[in-house]
């Protein structure tokens, strides 16, 4: 058994070796290198994007699939298999004009051609396909505005909303809006997921699920530079899957993975100064860039559980007035993210409300403190917040310093599956969290705190309710004028922090480390990984 376990083995990395020697022959261009490697520490389920529920799934299928719409890495909505498009009747209907020379990967399923061009019939039944309770797709509440849709003709696509909702187009943008090819999922069923067929810059070549993962060039995708030239520049992209982040890093650091996007504490000091710069010894070696991160990591509190503690407001400000954010982002982060004393919305959405929010005030965290215990008569009051192994240092920072006010605290360690469960059941009266954007518009941070999406049942972890918190909210989502709906956004995470039902920490930052010879790597806000227009220079 092992020595056949082993023959496999040997058969695949032959194969993947045969794949790259054969990519650097077909380059024409001397000077470049024509393989882009990066390492999925937290591995690849699927590569269905109906399925594409986190960023690994996200970047992997982004390589191999298109929508409609696209966005910069300004988070503006472009053109894709759109050209074009126009909104109607009050901001409830949009017609996409499709380009006419996009073409699915080549696949004997397609007949002679071995490819044929995407029509407008096939949005239709992508979203049909999103839609249906057999699929099961995480993904099918984007289309939970949608009223119908239909393919006008070949080339024309119309989608009807049931009221108007200003950000339906950033929606669009996401992977579990691509186009799929009907053949295919016919063909392969549930096996979509490991033969997958797009229109993407990259078609999939090979798959040895938790060992390697490649895509090879479209020669026919449809995209082209400003030159004129047809993209993508990189032959293909090779996916390892090594769990261990030092393992990763070292791999990193010898050359062997041309990108990293994480910082691990089992290495973020030898790579990061406290000031959140390369030390000394990578200066020369690898490149650093960062930017705004569309995630907001919190504490919540859950305001249905059976603690006074929680229910009273001076406890709830008392934790966030409690602790420096800057000194943890400093000591912890080594100075990667900004200290949220504003509020939930992030840094990076045009709505960020930089109101005064909870800021470092001891003195008047103890205050609060000191009021609760006369007011209630309970002389040593206690909380306890529930997070896993991951952030345990800054739980424990937040619990040193929160102790000092007169507010005992507790921390309770769990393994992140069993957090995510008892968090949804309401079983957990403050637990650490972080909500990334979907989407870059702040109703992506705000829905979460409606009374009508209460957990189980949707994400309103908190419990949080409030009468004129839903009706701005409502109001919001039905306004067109980008500057007003920005007013009532900022309005609602005004009240939001008023109640205080979370303690935002930090503003994450997105930080990527690539090699010296990479080029044409952007960074956006929602941290997709785009790889079209990504060249390698040869190393000498």
């Amino acid at each position: 058994m092992n020595l056949k376990i082993n023959i496999i083995k040997s058969i695949i990395l032959l194969t993947v070796a045969i794949i790259f020697v054969s990519c650097a022959k077909g380059n024409n261009t001397r000077n470049l290198d024509q393989v882009f490697r990066y390492n999925e520490a937290g591995n690849i389920t699927t590569l269905d994007p109906a399925f594409a529920k986190d960023l690994r799934t996200i970047w992997a299928t982004n390589q191999l699939f298109n929508g409609l719409v696209q966005l910069n890495d300004q988070l503006e909505v472009e053109p894709d298999i759109a050209h074009s498009w126009s909104v109607s009747d009050i901001g409830k209907t949009y017609t996409f004009f499709l380009r006419t020379d996009v073409q699915f990967h080549k696949h004997h399923l397609f007949g002679l051609d071995s490819t044929r061009n995407v029509v407008a019939q096939d949005f239709v039944y992508s979203f049909n396909r999103l839609l249906d309770p057999k699929v099961a797709s995480p993904g099918k509440w984007v289309l939970e505005y949608v009223k119908g849709f239909k393919a006008v003709n070949d080339s024309i696509f119309t989608v009807t909303l049931k009221q108007s909702f200003p950000p339906f187009l950033s929606l669009l943008s996401m992977r579990y809006c691509v186009v799929v090819p009907k053949e295919a999922i016919d063909y392969f069923k549930n096996d979509f997921r490991s033969n997958p067929i797009g229109t993407g810059p990259f078609y999939f070549k090979l798959w040895v699920e938790n060992t390697k993962l490649v895509f090879r060039k479209n020669k026919y995708y449809h995209e082209r530079d400003s030159t004129g030239t047809r993209l993508p520049y990189m032959e293909a992209v090779a996916i390892s899957f090594l769990t261990d982040k030092q393992s990763e890093f070292l791999q990193f650091v010898q050359g062997n993975l041309d990108f990293l996007n994480s910082i691990d504490a089992s290495y973020k000091d030898d790579l990061l100064t406290t000031e959140g710069e390369l030390t000394d010894r990578y200066q020369d070696k690898i490149n650093m860039i960062s930017g705004p991160y569309l995630n907001t990591e919190y504490l919540g509190i859950y305001l249905d559980a059976d603690e006074d503690e929680v229910q009273s407001l001076k406890i709830r400000k008392a934790l966030n007035y409690g602790f420096d954010r800057g000194k943890m982002i400093l000591y912890l982060r080594n100075g990667i993210g900004t200290p949220a004393v504003n509020g939930f919305i992030p840094k990076g959405l045009p709505s960020f409300n930089n109101m005064k929010g909870y800021d470092y005030q001891p003195e008047k965290a103890k205050a609060l403190i000191a009021s609760y215990i006369e007011e209630t008569g309970n002389k040593f009051p206690s909380v306890t917040i529930s997070t896993n192994s991951q952030y345990l240092d800054l739980c424990e920072y937040i619990q040193r310093e929160v102790e000092k006010t007169g507010l005992n605290v507790e921390i309770d360690v769990m393994p992140p599956s069993t957090l995510r469960q008892t968090k949804v059941n309401g079983q957990l009266s403050i637990f650490r969290g972080s909500w990334i954007a979907d989407y870059p518009d702040a109703e992506n941070y705000l829905f979460i705190f409606h009374s009508r999406k209460f957990s189980p049942q949707g994400p309103n972890y908190t419990h949080y309710s409030n009468k004129q918190f839903d009706e701005l909210f409502d109001k919001s989502i039905q306004t067109v004028d980008k500057l007003e709906r920005e007013k009532l956004y900022q309005k609602m995470d005004s009240l939001l922090m008023e109640s205080a039902p979370v303690i935002p920490l930090y503003y994450d930052e997105v930080v990527r480390f690539t090699q010296k010879n990479v080029k044409g790597l952007g960074i956006n806000p929602i941290n997709h990984l785009s790889l079209k227009k990504v060249i390698k220079l040869k190393t000498k």
